[in-house]
C-alpha cells in the first residue's frame, strides 16, 4: 500500500509506473550529471473535489490517470536538474499549479541507473542493483515532508561475520558460527530534519552508498542487526541533515555445498526462509 508523509488520506487517487529517460545526447548534463536521466515515478493526488467519484460516480473535475502520466512525462522536457529529490519538487509544484482542485500531491522517484563504459561518453550500461528513491509530499503551504532511501542493495564479505551465542532449545538446529561468509540484502530510507536538507543534488545519497559500503567492508560483526546498527549510527553522525533512518536488511547468506578449512567453499543460492531484520534509528 502506498503511504503518505503526512499520514493517511481519507482517498487518494494516481498513476504508478510513469517509466521517463531524459536522454542529454549533447553530453552536457548539470554540473558532473550523467546525460542518462532514468526513473519510474508514481504521483499520487487528494483532495474533497474528487470524493464524489467514490460516492456517486461523479467524475466533474476528475483529472484522468493517463493525462497524469503524460503530464510527468512531458514536463521531464523542462526538467533541468538530476536528482530525484529536486524532480519530484518540479513536477509537483507544477502539479499543483496546474490543477486548482488538487489539494495536495505526492511525487515518488525510483531511479533507474546508467553508467558511462569505459572510455566511452556516448555509450552507456545498466547499473545497479541497488536504486535511489525520493518520496515528497506538497500542499498550497509547500513542501510537507521527504523521504530518501535506497534499495536492493546486494552484499558479500567473505569472512569477519560470526554469529553465536543465541538461545538454544528443543527448536534450534543451527550451529554456532564464528567466520561466515556473509551475503546480505539491504533497503534504506531516510527523513530529514527539515525538508531544505533534502535538496542536496545527490550529494546526500552519494555519502550514504559510501557510508554502506565502508562498514560492511571494515566492521568485523557478531550479527547482521550489528552491522544495519552501525550503517545507522554512521549516517547519523556523518549527516547532519537526517533525522532518522529506518533500515531493513535480509539474511541471504548462500547454502553450503563443501568447504575444505576455512579458506576454500563452494555454495549455492540460500533456500527460503530467510531473515529478516530492521531498525529505526533517531537523532
Amino acid at each position: 500500500m502506498n503511504q503518505f508523509a503526512s499520514g493517511w488520506k481519507r482517498s487518494y487517487y494516481g498513476k504508478g509506473d510513469v517509466i521517463v529517460y531524459r536522454l542529454n545526447r549533447a553530453g552536457e548534463g548539470a554540473g558532473n550529471a550523467s546525460p542518462v536521466f532514468g526513473a519510474n515515478i508514481t504521483i499520487l493526488v487528494y483532495g474533497d473535489a474528487f470524493w464524489s467519484t467514490y460516492t456517486t460516480g461523479d467524475n466533474t473535475g476528475l483529472i484522468a490517470t493517463d493525462s497524469m502520466k503524460n503530464f510527468v512525462q512531458r514536463e521531464m522536457l523542462n526538467y533541468e536538474g538530476s536528482d530525484l529529490e529536486d524532480c519530484c519538487r518540479f513536477l509537483g509544484t507544477k502539479f499543483l499549479n496546474t490543477y486548482s482542485q488538487v489539494e495536495g500531491v505526492q511525487m515518488s522517484a525510483v531511479e533507474i541507473p546508467y553508467v558511462a563504459l569505459e572510455g566511452s561518453e556516448v555509450a552507456f550500461t545498466p547499473a545497479g542493483p541497488d536504486r535511489a528513491f525520493a518520496r515528497l509530499e506538497l500542499n498550497r503551504n509547500g513542501v510537507l515532508q521527504i523521504a530518501s532511501g535506497i534499495s536492493g542493495f546486494r552484499l558479500l564479505r567473505l569472512g569477519g561475520s560470526a554469529f553465536h551465542g543465541f538461545m538454544r532449545d528443543q527448536y534450534t538446529t543451527l550451529p554456532d558460527i564464528a567466520n561466515r561468509p556473509l551475503h546480505m540484502w539491504l533497503d534504506l530510507e531516510w527523513l530529514y530534519t527539515d525538508p531544505s536538507n533534502g535538496f542536496s543534488a545527490g550529494i546526500v545519497t552519494a555519502v550514504v552508498r559510501d557510508i554502506v559500503q565502508e562498514v560492511f567492508h571494515g566492521f568485523e560483526s557478531g550479527s547482521i542487526q550489528q552491522v544495519i546498527y552501525q550503517i545507522g549510527t554512521k549516517m547519523l553522525a556523518d549527516i547532519p541533515g537526517i533525522a532518522e533512518v529506518h533500515l531493513e536488511a535480509n539474511n541471504r547468506t548462500w547454502d553450503t555445498i563443501g568447504e575444505r578449512g576455512g579458506e576454500l567453499g563452494v555454495y549455492t543460492e540460500a533456500r527460503p526462509p530467510f531473515g529478516v531484520l530492521g531498525l529505526r534509528l533517531k537523532r
